[in-house]
């Protein structure tokens, strides 16, 4: 059965590798805005009766999401047999409960949008909280690939001696689990969110660092600030320079460099977003989560009982 992967946005170099080790054909494909905004789109490689993958990690989405399901109804329309979605970072999965009168709650919302669009998911580590899986809001196959085999890997490989740290209590079995992976020791710590941009991390009963080498880890950085006042704790408490490990590095606005001066020895983030900071590469673990997704399993059956955008 063709494969062919149509990249809409990712970081370079991941839907090569993508293509590589899926044996999948890179596809073409024409993308541009017309001077009114509008998108314009054109498959430019064949899909009649392929195995469509659409590559879009979905920081910042709402300019990314139009020309994506653009392309997904195109691929459908020209006669693909399936239309799957790579989302290595999954956007509106935080707000995930009204907290006031009046809220969208848009984690359901969007992912009501990608169900119609998509035959099958696949995603690096979503932001869940309240929502225990994919499953509970999206209704179509999913599966999450997890970072922290990759992370261990780069860990034991770039920091001896390393002493890693959760920033919060939700981070606790993740840290957890890259620490036994490791083989190195990990500590959590605790957290009080007070707003975006406003949260003070409290160190409790840290572990004698003498000689260890702090690695912060962390799934998002968004304003950063978890892992600036994490930094700023442990060299409050003599700690060597922290490494800071996230797996979607976003930083939004001057949050990146303001985390460096907070002291960070080193950033360094997967490529499940594009950032500067990227040194762990997560493609092969995709692309094998997406061999054994199997486009021909009985999931994409499943799938067919979804409803799909009709063209006229």
């Amino acid at each position: 059965m063709k494969r062919i992967i149509f990249s809409l946005s990712a970081a370079p170099g991941m839907p090569e590798e993508l293509a590589r080790i899926y044996g999948a054909e890179l596809g073409q494909i024409e993308h541009r805005q017309f001077p009114d905004g509008e998108t314009y789109l054109r498959l430019i490689s064949p899909v009649q009766a392929a195995d469509v993958v659409l590559v879009c990690t979905l920081d910042r989405p709402d300019p990314k999401i139009m020309p994506l399901l653009i392309a997904a109804e195109a691929a459908r329309n020209q006669g693909a047999r399936s239309v799957s979605l790579v989302a290595p970072y999954l956007a509106y999965m935080r707000q995930d409960k009204a907290f006031r009168s009046g809220e969208a709650v848009s984690s359901t919302s969007f992912a009501r949008l990608l169900s119609a669009y998509f035959d099958l998911l696949l995603t690096v580590d979503p932001h869940l909280h309240r929502i225990a899986a994919l499953e509970d809001v999206y209704t179509v196959p999913s599966r999450v690939v997890s970072a922290a085999p990759t992370i261990a890997n780069w860990v034991r490989t770039n920091a001896p001696n390393a002493l890693l740290i959760g920033p919060d209590e939700e981070s606790e079995q993740w840290v957890q689990d890259v620490a036994q992976r490791a083989q190195a020791p990990s500590a959590v710590l605790e957290k009080r969110r007070w707003g975006d941009f406003d949260v003070s991390i409290s160190g409790g009963s840290l572990p004698d660092m003498t000689g260890k080498q702090p690695v912060i880890i962390d799934d998002i950085a968004s304003s950063a600030r978890t892992l600036v006042e994490t930094v700023e704790l442990l060299k409050n408490a003599g700690a060597a320079a922290p490494i800071c490990v996230v797996v979607h590095p976003i930083f939004a606005g001057d949050s990146y460099d303001e985390l460096l001066a907070a002291g960070a020895k080193q950033v360094v983030s997967t490529n499940a977003v594009h950032h500067p900071s990227n040194a762990i590469d997560m493609s092969e673990s995709i692309a094998a989560a997406l061999e054994e997704f199997g486009l021909e399993s009985d999931e994409l059956n499943d799938a067919e009982q979804f409803p799909r955008p009709v063209s006229t």
